[in-house]
C-alpha cells in the first residue's frame, strides 16, 4: 500500500461561515462583465451535463434555431417587449 496517513484530523470546522460580514462597499467597481451582455440578450443557465455538451454559445444558438425553424408552424413566436 501506498503511504496513508494513520490518524484522522480532529479539528474539523463544519461551519465556515461567520455570523456577519462587514463589506466595505466604497471599494466596489462597476461590474466588468456588463458591456458583454448585449441588450437584447437572455442568460440562461445550464445544468451541468448540458453544458459539457455544448462547447460554446454559438454552437448552443445554432442547435436552439435549428430547433425553431423545425417546430414554426406549431409553436406561435414569442416577440421580445421593449425594456424601454
Amino acid at each position: 500500500m501506498k503511504n496513508m496517513p494513520t490518524s484522522k484530523p480532529t479539528d474539523i470546522k463544519t461551519d465556515d461561515m461567520e455570523s456577519e460580514y462587514v463589506f466595505d462597499y466604497s471599494k466596489a467597481r462597476p461590474n466588468r462583465f456588463a458591456e458583454k451582455i448585449k441588450k437584447d440578450s437572455v442568460v440562461v443557465v445550464l445544468d451541468p451535463d448540458v453544458a459539457q455538451f455544448f462547447a460554446t454559445s454559438e454552437t448552443v444558438n445554432a442547435i436552439l434555431r435549428g430547433i425553431m425553424s423545425a417546430m414554426q408552424n406549431i409553436i406561435p413566436t414569442r416577440k421580445l417587449e421593449s425594456t424601454k
